[in-house]
């Protein structure tokens, strides 16, 4: 606690200060009015009884005053006032004490409970005579009924009357526990707020003693002095940083001198260094250089064979050679330019023509294309790396004939692509790690052109600006892969916009 309490910073040791005082005070304010309120609630529940036996003794007179008032008019609505008032009765001296005590009180309360079912039953049979005609039988239980009632009616005020006195010292007593309870509350009050006051003195102490050391090193480093004592900061707080900054700025300021004299050697090393860097710059130029001349080279070399079979009148060896040739000036003149979708679309025929010559025609190539979209212009080296894809992962190493279908339509507002074999497939997994440019083929072919997948989807995105270009379906193992690739196309559906 100490420890997190040190790399606190002074925003949080305030907040910590003050959060650790309010909790206090709300928590003495809880206790006390929790306890205050226990005491008017007991101070409540004194005169409760007293206001039961109120109520009790006003449901009495009630039933008393419908049964004359029934006996003296005989009607309908007397009757139904009777039934009301005998209803209200009867649930209040249910809810009076019944158990056997000693204690005088409940032996009243279980007393006038019994009396009054005796006197609802006296009552209800005088009204019963009465609705009889009976007048010699109603007169005898009215006063009986009037009896019992005045009976019941001296036990509720004797009982109301003790209750009274008893709950009287109880008031006495709780007024009393209520000051004591107000008193402690102030004391208490007082105590949390010098408690409050000692932890902010204490807090400021903190913050002011460690600030008064420093300015005090400041003044001796301004006057001249860095042989000063260095001290360290007590806690990591915003005045920690700024002594322990302090402390790193005494100590730059002694090594100065020492870094002057070795900045002398430092440029010196740096002059060497960039001698060696303009050496390396130089013979990566010459590199550079060297690697634009071979493919010239090539190039020209394949347009000199194929004159000579012209020549020669070897037809076959002169159609090989040329669209070798054709291949070759697409790579050097398109690299990394913007090209149409019908130089692409070239560029498979010269490569499907290179491998069927190399493998004996065991690659079949079939294009569905809508000539109407061939100008719709896409970076260059996309749909070849994908065939080739197609040809060294897909269908190579199968057994069967080899087909690899190019289809171009118009889908709404988009150009669709389809590249699909019927070889090997792919799994889904595979596939995911394609598309989030996670995958890593270490086993590249020596036909590759070294122009991977994840490459080809990097740049259609950053061409398209939008991942939404291309997706790839495989539906198992030997169920052949299907590449799309999305262009977007004018209103007129013919050029790429």
């Amino acid at each position: 606690m100490i420890k997190k309490y040190r790399d606190l910073s002074l925003q949080g040791k305030m907040t910590l200060v003050y959060a650790f005082a309010s909790a206090l005070i709300l928590i003495v304010n809880a206790t006390l009015l929790w306890s205050i309120n226990s005491v008017l609630s007991r101070l409540e529940a004194t005169y409760q009884d007293n206001l039961n036996l109120n109520e009790l003794s006003q449901s009495l007179d009630d039933v008393q005053n419908s049964m004359t008032e029934y006996l003296n008019v005989k009607t309908t609505d007397a009757l139904e006032k009777y039934y009301i008032s005998d209803e209200v009765y009867r649930n209040k001296i249910y809810m009076l004490d019944d158990s056997v005590s000693s204690d005088v009180n409940l032996r009243m309360e279980r007393n006038i409970r019994y009396m009054s079912i005796e006197y609802l039953d006296t009552v209800s049979q005088t009204i019963e005579a009465k609705r009889g005609r009976n007048v010699e039988k109603y007169r005898i239980r009215y006063e009986n009924a009037t009896e019992l009632y005045t009976y019941i009616s001296s036990y509720i005020d004797s009982l109301n009357s003790q209750m009274f006195v008893s709950n009287s010292e109880n008031f006495v007593n709780l007024s009393k526990g209520l000051r004591t309870t107000e008193s402690i509350s102030l004391t208490v009050m007082i105590i949390v707020i010098i408690t409050n006051i000692f932890a902010i003195l204490r807090y400021a102490t903190q913050i002011t003693k460690p600030l008064q050391i420093l300015a005090k090193s400041a003044n001796e480093v301004a006057n001249g002095n860095l042989d000063i004592p260095l001290t360290e900061p007590a806690y990591n707080d915003e005045v920690g940083v700024v002594t322990s900054a302090f402390n790193q700025m005494v100590k730059s300021i002694r090594n100065y001198i020492e870094r002057i004299k070795e900045s002398m050697d430092n440029e010196r090393k740096h002059k060497e260094r960039e001698l060696m860097m303009e050496t390396h710059l130089k013979d990566a130029q010459i590199k550079y250089l060297q690697a634009q001349i071979n493919p010239h080279f090539l190039f020209n070399s394949l347009n000199a064979g194929a004159q000579l079979s012209m020549l020669e009148g070897a037809d076959n060896t002169y159609d090989y050679i040329q669209n070798m040739s054709q291949f070759f000036r697409y790579n050097l003149k398109n690299a990394d330019k913007i090209i149409t979708l019908g130089e692409e679309v070239k560029q498979i025929d010269h490569y499907i023509y290179i491998l069927n010559v190399r493998f004996s025609g065991e690659i079949h190539f079939e294009k569905d294309i809508d000539e109407k979209l061939l100008n719709a212009q896409m970076p260059s080296m996309i749909l070849q790396p994908i065939v080739e894809n197609c040809v060294n992962h897909g269908i190579r190493e199968m057994e069967g004939k080899g087909v690899i279908k190019l289809k171009i339509s118009k889908l709404l507002d988009t150009i669709c692509i389809s590249i699909k074999d019927n070889g090997k497939g792919m799994s889904q997994e595979k596939i995911d790690e394609i598309l989030n440019g996670t995958y890593r083929d270490n086993g590249l072919s020596m036909d590759s052109n070294g122009i991977g997948m994840v490459n080809v989807i990097n740049r259609l995105r950053l061409f398209l600006k939008t991942d939404d270009v291309i997706s790839i379906n495989s539906e198992g193992e030997d169920k052949g892969t299907e590449v799309l690739i999305y262009l977007p196309i004018d209103d007129e559906g013919e050029d790429y916009v």
